[in-house]
């Protein structure tokens, strides 16, 4: 797990909040979390959770998984494979069976991609020593 960046969070947070056009006590309050901590969150003096981030996302209506990866929670591979799952099961012109398909096809392929990349990684490194 990487090491929390809270002032690149903080410096993100508080640009999301001004985009919304809210203060720090309306984010507080709509987030459920108290004004002065979000303030220290905001000021990269803190290191939130991943539910008080999630509260948080929620309230200014943006991806909680873009806030993992600022504070270093989630890994950027892990976010875009969590949002396109998210995005296949959001889809409401395609069935339940439909995306339980393309889920399964999704990591077949996925899987399949990072044994290739294992066993050129494996080729690689004999070839090195």
């Amino acid at each position: 797990m990487a090491s929390l960046n809270v002032g690149n969070l903080g410096e993100y947070l508080r640009e999301q909040r001004r985009t919304a056009q809210l203060s720090l006590r309306q984010l507080a309050e709509a987030a459920g979390v108290s004004n002065p901590y979000l303030s220290q969150i905001e000021r990269g003096l803190r290191k939130p959770s991943a539910e008080v981030l999630q509260q948080v996302a929620k309230a200014l209506r943006i991806s909680a998984e873009t806030l993992y990866v600022r504070a270093g929670i989630l890994d950027e591979k892990e976010r875009e494979e969590l949002e396109t799952r998210a995005v296949i099961l959001a889809d409401p012109s395609i069935n339940e069976r439909q995306k339980q398909v393309l889920l399964q096809i999704y990591d077949s392929f996925r899987k399949e991609n990072a044994a290739e990349k294992a066993a050129e990684n494996a080729a690689r490194h004999s070839t090195d020593t």
